[in-house]
């Protein structure tokens, strides 16, 4: 190959890997996804609103220089088919470790975000918390929550619980990582991937 070519070829490859790595970052330096919802962060309300929208109501934990929401961003949540199915099924919610908006809990306190994690007990970034269809009566958000996934953690892992969630694999007697590994033989005997 000569010189010209190698440029080329390198150019070309250029394309292809920028675009997955250009994430929006917003003023709170947390990363953006474009199909996130802006809310006033009342837990009860966006429950409510997210049913109303045939979804359910996932919030997201993250903060500033965090380098695993950086890769979730980058090589997840970007990712068509992960994308995809989470818009048409679920309102996500961005929540700051360490921000200072209002947040209205289940219970109706009042606080900050950061006083709101706190109370919750959520110390990883990022961290994912789902809430159920329906908000309790009373309680507090990490009491209603159906499920937690803390980390960044790669595709499959993260459609498989966005599913398993959506498919109330919570109520039933498949643990998580029993469906996440029959979705991953299935996979494979698909050819979608390889052992």
């Amino acid at each position: 190959m000569n010189f010209i070519s190698k440029i080329l070829a390198g150019s070309l490859m250029l394309l292809f890997v920028l675009p997955a790595m250009a994430v929006e970052i917003g003023e709170d330096g947390l990363h953006k996804q474009p199909w996130f919802s802006i809310t006033f962060k009342d837990v009860r309300e966006d429950i409510k609103s997210a049913a109303d929208e045939g979804k359910r109501l996932a919030i997201i934990i993250e903060q500033r220089g965090c380098i695993y929401c950086r890769k979730l961003h980058e090589t997840v949540l970007s990712d068509p088919e992960v994308a995809n199915y989470i818009k048409e099924n679920f309102k996500v919610v961005q929540y700051n470790m360490f921000g200072d908006e209002e947040v209205t809990d289940l219970d109706g306190e009042v606080l900050s975000e950061k006083k709101a994690i706190r109370k919750w007990g959520l110390v990883f970034t990022p961290t994912i918390v789902f809430l159920p269809e329906i908000a309790p009566k009373d309680g507090t958000l990490a009491q209603a929550s159906v499920s937690t996934m803390p980390g960044a953690f790669g595709k499959w892992t993260t459609l498989n619980m966005f599913r398993w969630v959506r498919e109330k694999g919570y109520n039933g007697d498949e643990h998580f990582q029993k469906y996440h590994a029959r979705i991953i033989n299935e996979l494979r005997e698909q050819g979608r991937l390889s052992n």
